[in-house]
């Protein structure tokens, strides 16, 4: 099996000897999209809801998503009845000449890597995380919102901004200081009975688990609503949350000069995510 410093393993079209061709529209312009999921006993999680979002996403920008199937048997290959690793997911348009335009019929490509579960502190889920303000903006193009396509450039030069191990995420704005969402993570902002998350109609990641969030919050006795809002008022919310399909959900702790107490609700939600 090839392996990446012995730590990662990949399946390229259900072959563990597989390879990336060169002309791959993926490598070449970023034409494809991508999931990174949580893998627990060779299980994927929320696996019916994370296909179905890979199936959107790929019909998005008109690739041909490959069968549920064929996907259950890379992960099946790769990941061992006993372990807890992390599955990313990516499809491509597959190969095509030089130029913009994509060919007429195309064999999209499917890559899975495996790779082992990120080690987070217990800090992270005790008491929190703090956020770095990035200056890097997300720009607007409403046909690729919401999806998890493979241009993640914006993301890259925003995670660059800091190298202090306490700043664990940073939140990215748009061209109008919106708040969208973090480089990793989308975020909820809590205004006494009510949860707000950004709207994403002309950038950003629909990530699984904001959605998830959004369908449980009534069990909290919460209302929920997507709207646009600055950092201003994020900054007078009552609580702060990122989540990712990974972690599930961590309190903010700190935003600039700004602080909350430790608060349950993070804490909560990341119990209900797990049933």
């Amino acid at each position: 099996m090839l392996s990446m410093q012995n730590k990662h393993d990949y399946i390229i079209n259900g072959n563990l000897f597989g390879t990336i061709s060169p002309l791959d529209r993926g490598l070449a312009y970023g034409d494809g999209v991508f999931r990174t999921l949580k893998v627990v006993n060779g299980l994927p999680e929320q696996w019916p809801q994370q296909y179905q979002t890979l199936v959107a996403d790929c019909g998005a920008i008109g690739i041909v998503c490959p069968s549920a199937e064929l996907l259950m048997s890379d992960l099946t290959q790769l990941f061992t009845p006993d372990e807890i690793a992390v599955a990313k997911i990516i499809i491509t348009r597959g190969d095509g000449e030089r130029g913009f335009a994509p060919p007429a019929i195309t064999a999209p490509m499917r890559l899975v890597i495996k790779s082992p579960m990120p080690d987070y502190p217990d800090i992270n889920f005790t008491y929190g995380v703090n956020l770095h303000v990035c200056e890097t903006r997300m720009s607007y193009q409403p046909k690729l919102a919401g999806i998890k396509h493979l241009n993640r450039l914006e993301n890259i030069l925003a995670r660059m901004e800091w190298n202090d191990p306490a700043i664990v995420e940073g939140i990215m704005l748009d061209m109008d200081d919106s708040v969208i969402e973090c480089t990793s993570a989308n975020i909820f902002a809590r205004f006494d009975d009510t949860l707000i998350t950004p709207s994403l109609l002309k950038c950003g990641i629909a990530g699984i688990t904001r959605q998830r969030i959004l369908d449980i919050a009534y069990t909290f006795s919460l209302k929920t609503k997507i709207e646009a809002f600055d950092l201003k008022k994020l900054l007078s919310a009552d609580e702060v949350i990122i989540c990712n399909s990974l972690y599930g959900a961590w309190q903010v702790r700190s935003v600039q000069n700004k602080a909350w107490p430790q608060l349950p609700l993070a804490a909560a939600l990341r119990a209900a995510l797990t049933i």
